[in-house]
């Protein structure tokens, strides 16, 4: 028996890639998926596998490409620390085109069905969601634990489709002001922002010792139901 979700590498540009996912029924809506500092690792490919047993074609771009390609990294000591690094040789710049690329190589793929396209990530990739969806192009995106969207809420007026935000209840990097600052910031657009008390930064993956895994399951619901609702 074949295996339900097709998986590959998708050249964008240039050294720059990502990790495709295909949906069993082999079409859907796009969906890019941002990754944590950890790369394009082995939890991020099976979250890209999960949104595609739900009938999306995932795009999970390589976002350190112009430092080091296909990064794959665990989640603590030396690991962590290169992942850091990495983080911090992004540029504004750099980000930005990388975003527009990345959608255009994603709205142009032959599985991809219909106009609309979403976006999803996780901690740096939560903020990336967010940057994308600020671009205007997205027509949901969904932000999980994004460092840094607090600095950034400038950029809100942009958004033109949905955007669901996920935080921690007891995030030692986002404190609950910066919470309350995106929510204020998005308030009256077409927004959600959820926070799952007792939970910690990094609660969907299954990997870290902070997974918590009824906030990341009803996380996932309410990701599904917002994509599906806004995508299909």
């Amino acid at each position: 028996m074949n295996a339900p979700v097709q998986t590959g590498w998708l050249p964008i540009a240039d050294a720059f890639g990502g990790h495709l996912a295909l949906p069993p029924a082999g079409r859907g809506p796009g969906l890019l998926l941002w990754q944590e500092i950890f790369g394009v690792n082995e939890h991020i490919r099976a979250v890209a596998e999960q949104y595609a047993l739900a009938g999306f074609v995932v795009l999970a771009p390589d976002a350190f490409w112009r430092t080091a390609t296909r990064v794959s990294l665990g989640y603590e000591a030396e690991d962590r620390q290169r992942g850091i690094a990495l983080m911090g040789a992004m540029t504004p710049e750099s980000t930005d085109a990388d975003l527009r690329a990345a959608l255009a190589a994603l709205r142009a793929h032959p599985a991809v069905d219909g106009a609309r396209i979403g976006a999803v990530g996780y901690c740096l990739g939560g903020r990336l969601a967010y940057l994308t969806a600020a671009t205007g192009q997205t027509d949901a995106a969904v932000a999980y634990y994004g460092g840094g969207i607090q600095s950034m809420l400038d950029r809100a007026g942009g958004l033109r489709g949905g955007i669901q935000f996920h935080y921690a209840g007891q995030d030692d990097h986002i404190p609950p002001e910066a919470v309350e600052r995106v929510r204020a910031a998005v308030s009256g657009k077409d927004a959600e922002v959820h926070v799952y008390p007792g939970s910690r930064h990094g609660f969907n993956c299954w990997a870290r010792g902070t997974y918590h895994p009824g906030s990341a399951a009803l996380a996932l619901g309410r990701s599904l139901a917002f994509l599906a609702q806004r995508l299909f």
